[in-house]
């Protein structure tokens, strides 16, 4: 397919309010088949489904329907769906997956102009997905308008929690000014964890430079793929995503990348955090600025090579809401689950996923399993909505 194709179909969602930016662009899903990352090797077959008009002259909707062979690299377990299956004589894999691989972030997942289209598109998805067999079909981290079209042609909703910082006053209703105005607005107890942490990190001599686009450099990625590659190999697996990837993202999408480094007192980096943004344009020359501000930022991996405490949460949040509200970004996700992320202002947030079974005996027992576990995320968010981290009278 010709990239302008599918870009025009990223015009259109954005004219429709749907920010599909970095993560369901031709670049980012390229990367992933080309590197090896996302492959029918590593259990990733990628099929496009298309829309078009009558006359084959323009592109009305797309998505990457994937044919998975596991239940890996998702963060929306059925791990339980596939050994009820398997204990019932009956085959879960292949089975088929509409989402971005390895990346738990919310967005539109059906690519359309408009909502005929969309549900055009669905419709197509449910016909293939009973043409190839499949025992089902998944639509992951999807965004409103996508679940409203997968609801109304019989999908059942899924719920889970993540955590996102907010660049709004609460009482004042305004971005903050700066980081000591966001701590302003918390309880004691939080704001002072929060500058103890911060404090901890300063006093071991950390410093963080923050590169963003074209002025990552080589080896900045070098060093940021050996902390990531750790992480994965400190809890036993191997990285997801290879060297290549992340090099194709920096020569063809830099726009879209944040790195944030620590470095010792020596200036020897020892961790590194990437953070994702939907529009970072910078200027040309050796200094460079911000034309197009972003709205959303990803907190996406992060690694470290030596042990400071606290110097995780300095990497993965402190630095990246500082910047976030330094340029103005409305919004900050920290990735998939952690309660922990509440003590520091990130807070919780509803997100949502569509699922159809072949089978009606599955799909019957699913949808009452469904409906107890959405009484138990709604009991959750109730919950956690007694626990916000705000000051009282904020």
């Amino acid at each position: 397919m010709d990239a302008t194709q599918w870009q025009t179909l990223l015009a259109a969602e954005a004219a429709q309010g749907r920010d599909a930016l970095p993560f369901v662009t031709p670049t980012y899903l390229a990367a992933l088949q080309d590197s090896g990352s996302a492959t029918p090797a590593t259990g990733w077959t990628l099929q496009l489904v298309t829309v078009w008009t009558a006359d084959r002259t323009r592109l009305l909707g797309a998505c990457g329907l994937y044919l998975k062979a596991h239940s890996y690299g998702e963060y929306v377990f059925d791990w339980a769906w596939a050994d009820a299956h398997a204990r019932h004589g009956l085959p879960y894999y292949p089975k088929g997956v509409v989402a971005v691989p390895f990346t738990p972030v919310p967005g539109p997942r059906l690519l359309a102009t408009d909502d005929t289209s969309r549900h055009t598109l669905m419709a197509a998805l449910l016909h293939l997905a009973e043409r190839l067999n499949l025992s089902s079909l998944h639509l992951l981290f999807a965004h409103p308008t996508d679940l409203a079209v997968a609801q109304a042609a019989g999908l059942m909703l899924r719920h889970t929690v993540q955590f996102h910082w907010h660049n709004r006053h609460p009482t004042a209703q305004r971005p903050f000014t700066d980081f000591d105005d966001f701590l302003a607005t918390l309880s004691q107890d939080k704001r002072k964890k929060i500058r103890q942490e911060r404090r901890k990190v300063a006093q071991a001599g950390i410093r963080f430079r923050i590169r963003q686009g074209a002025d990552i450099s080589g080896s900045d990625w070098d060093f940021f793929y050996r902390c990531y590659e750790r992480t994965y190999l400190e809890h036993g697996n191997a990285p997801y995503l290879s060297r290549d990837f992340f090099q194709r993202l920096a020569d063809e999408a830099p726009q879209h990348w944040l790195l944030c480094q620590a470095h010792r007192p020596d200036g020897a980096p020892i961790a590194s955090s990437l953070i994702a943004v939907n529009s970072i344009d910078t200027g040309a020359g050796q200094q460079r600025s911000l034309k197009t501000l972003p709205t959303v930022a990803h907190g996406r991996y992060w690694g470290a090579l030596e042990r400071v405490d606290c110097l995780h949460f300095e990497a993965c949040y402190y630095q990246p809401i500082e910047w976030c509200i330094a340029h103005g970004v409305t919004r900050f996700e920290g990735g998939a689950q952690g309660e922990h992320k509440m003590a520091r202002a990130l807070l919780p947030v509803r997100t949502s996923s569509a699922h159809w079974l072949a089978h009606p005996a599955f799909a019957d027992a699913i949808d009452r399993y469904l409906a107890r576990e959405t009484e138990g995320v709604d009991g959750y968010l109730t919950h956690l909505a007694g626990r916000l981290p705000f000051k009282s009278g904020t």
